[in-house]
């Protein structure tokens, strides 16, 4: 999901710094990536009425308890909202209904409180999210992913006046990392493009941006991702930092494509071999919204996709799962 339309300009303010993510060595750049593709999806969109029933995108997947929990974002024609979804093994997915919606007494707004990343910290859910317009960054608490607490404020604001992410922030990933969280975002320009930045935390509420941000730039004309950067997932493998995003070209296709970095600040984009595009009729247009797991088999990827190029909705999105296998990348001695 990306961010459609800004409804005005606003200035921002907030901490910046000079940072980078714990830094990586070892491993040799002689890759080989592959991707297997369930053809179903794994988690479809509701009945007709029901709060997820025209989109279900944007899986945001941990383990806890024994069980995979799936804070996924649902749409029902007007409002975008986050339900959970449990799962004993991350292919067979039980609804357990909406469990955060917007509230437009707040900064939220009546559209948005969804496209999140999540985390269990001391037993307790973190789950970052979009909402607002222009969209923001909120933080929202849980003991059990069904009953909520928000942050009264955005805890990731805009930009100031002429910057990279002054009109949106939005699609967050939080990754834990040497006593950190580093929090990816997409950052949207009063030109409309997106690209993508980088923040730390300490404890998830209170963030620094990257000075040098955006840490991604946008593709070369023609390629997949010429027009927007968004919906980052990273990890950390081999002695490099990985990082699955959704790219989008002119014609609103979008497709998954996939970058590498030492240090999680300059990343370098890996051949268009490594492209995930859709080749089943229902994410014929779309393929978004990575979500990863990591493990000894490969890389679990759970996505987005939809039969519908639209900016932001109405894609008939539902979710699916791949393995993004990913051979030679051995530890140098």
């Amino acid at each position: 999901m990306f961010v459609a339309a800004v409804a005005a300009l606003a200035c921002g303010c907030g901490n910046y710094g000079d940072f980078a993510l714990p830094v990586m060595a070892g491993g040799r750049a002689n890759w080989t990536v592959r991707w297997e593709v369930r053809e179903q999806p794994v988690l479809a969109r509701g009945a007709p009425g029901e709060w997820d029933s025209v989109d279900a995108l944007n899986p945001a997947i941990v383990r806890s308890h024994g069980r995979h929990y799936n804070l996924y974002s649902g749409f029902d024609g007007k409002t975008w909202r986050t339900g959970l979804a449990l799962s004993p093994d991350g292919v067979a997915w039980e609804k357990a209904g909406s469990v955060l919606s917007p509230d437009p007494s707040t900064w939220e707004g009546d559209y948005i409180a969804a496209n999140g990343a999540t985390l269990v910290r001391e037993g307790e859910f973190f789950y970052w999210y979009q909402a607002g317009d222009p969209p923001r960054i909120g933080l929202a608490r849980s003991p059990d992913a069904r009953q909520w607490r928000k942050s009264p404020a955005p805890v990731i604001e805009l930009g100031p006046r002429g910057s990279w992410d002054e009109c949106g922030v939005a699609d967050p990933y939080v990754l834990e990392t040497g006593g950190k969280l580093y929090l990816f975002y997409l950052g949207q320009d009063r030109a409309r493009r997106q690209r993508l930045g980088l923040a730390v935390s300490s404890d998830g509420v209170r963030w620094t941006k990257l000075r040098s941000n955006p840490i991604m730039e946008l593709g070369e004309p023609g390629s997949f991702d010429e027009v927007g950067l968004g919906e980052p997932a990273v990890w950390a493998a081999n002695g490099w930092y990985w990082m699955l995003y959704t790219g989008r070209d002119r014609y609103e296709l979008r497709r998954i494509g996939l970058a590498v970095s030492r240090d999680g600040v300059a990343w370098g984009r890996l051949p268009k071999s490594s492209v995930l595009e859709g080749a089943q009729a229902w994410n014929a247009k779309v393929v978004c919204d990575p979500e990863v797991e990591p493990g000894p088999g490969g890389v679990r990827v759970w996505f987005g996709g939809g039969d519908a190029a639209q900016p932001a909705e109405n894609l008939n999105g539902q979710i699916g799962l791949a393995v993004l296998r990913i051979e030679g990348a051995t530890l140098a001695k």
